[in-house]
């Protein structure tokens, strides 16, 4: 375990996020128009409120994942990094008699995540809002200070918020190091433990090949109550025809102790000398030291308790279906 590792345990780290895309869709319509596209329950989210979703095809694949957020003027959306001028011109051609008009802000604004013990002090300290609340705010659930939104978000186990600054200001103040850590130390915890709460990232665990199930998506981004949305046929059909079925599923794996490197994302894993799946992000655990990776297995195979071997080299135990 590094001490850096030990102080965020009782203190916290920021980390600049803002290369990740947001978007703004405000208008009347703006729920509706998102709930009728979407794979999670959109209009159903009172203000403050939020829902993990994706976007998809009539075939099923994924468009995008996104992070939505209820606010009374409409909705604000978290989209991966480098999309957010692409899915805001989408969702534009997709507007006909609505009333909702969608904006790309990701060049007009800032975002940090904010994680460790002491997560909430740290974002309530800096903005000047209350901890209490910050810290009781539900999964998705936000609030506003000044110019300041706040949303506890789910990116690693630990204590977990997302500062979204109209204008980017001033930095976070977070817990001090005796010695101050190489640049890109914390952007790269921040990555290990995304890997370790098995948290799948669209453009690395996900592209525009995957279903939504395939990555474990269901309790997460799908509402199998509400109507219609773009893909529901497909994801239905997997469902209550093929029992759930998919043809390979994300897992979370911790390679054992002789595998000293984390392996390489595209690692073939092998079962019974046959090819069984591939890596798609790996890292080295922060706690334990320990290689950690998610990557995709053939649904036989995806099974807590599972060996897997590395064509790299050494073998993995899967530990969790990532999602």
């Amino acid at each position: 375990m590094t001490p850096q590792y030990l102080t965020i345990i009782d203190g916290a780290v920021a980390v600049d996020v803002s290369t990740r895309g947001r978007l703004e869709f405000t208008g009347p319509d703006a729920a509706s128009f998102l709930h009728a596209l979407v794979t999670n329950d959109v209009e159903g989210l009172a203000p403050g409120r939020g829902c993990y979703a994706a976007w998809l095809t009539p075939q099923g694949r994924m468009i995008t994942d996104l992070r939505l957020f209820r606010t009374e003027e409409g909705v604000s959306a978290e989209v991966p990094a480098g999309m957010g001028a692409e899915l805001a011109a989408r969702f534009d051609q997709l507007i006909f008699a609505e009333d909702v008009r969608v904006s790309d802000v990701t060049d007009s604004t800032g975002a940090t995540l904010v994680f460790g013990g002491q997560a909430a002090e740290t974002v309530a300290r800096t903005v000047g809002g209350d901890a209490a609340r910050v810290a009781a705010l539900p999964m998705l659930g936000h609030m506003t200070v000044g110019d300041v939104c706040i949303a506890r978000v789910d990116d690693t186990d630990l204590p977990t918020f997302m500062a979204w600054q109209k204008k980017p200001s001033g930095g976070f103040s977070t817990s001090r190091h005796e010695e101050k850590p190489p640049d890109g130390f914390f952007a790269e915890l921040l990555e290990a433990l995304r890997i370790k709460a098995g948290r799948p990232k669209f453009g690395v665990d996900m592209t525009t090949e995957t279903i939504p199930l395939e990555a474990g998506l269901l309790d997460r981004a799908i509402s199998q109550t509400k109507g219609c949305y773009v893909g529901q046929e497909v994801i239905i059909r997997i469902l209550h025809r093929g029992g759930g079925r998919v043809a390979k599923r994300l897992v979370t794996m911790v390679c054992d102790e002789g595998v000293s490197t984390a392996p390489s994302p595209g690692t073939t894993l092998q079962v019974d000398d046959r090819d069984a799946g591939t890596v798609t992000s790996a890292a080295t655990d922060p706690d334990t030291g320990r290689a950690i990776a998610l990557g995709y297995v053939h649904r036989d195979n995806a099974v807590v308790g599972g060996r897997v071997r590395l064509a790299s080299g050494g073998a993995a135990e899967i530990t969790a279906l990532a999602g």
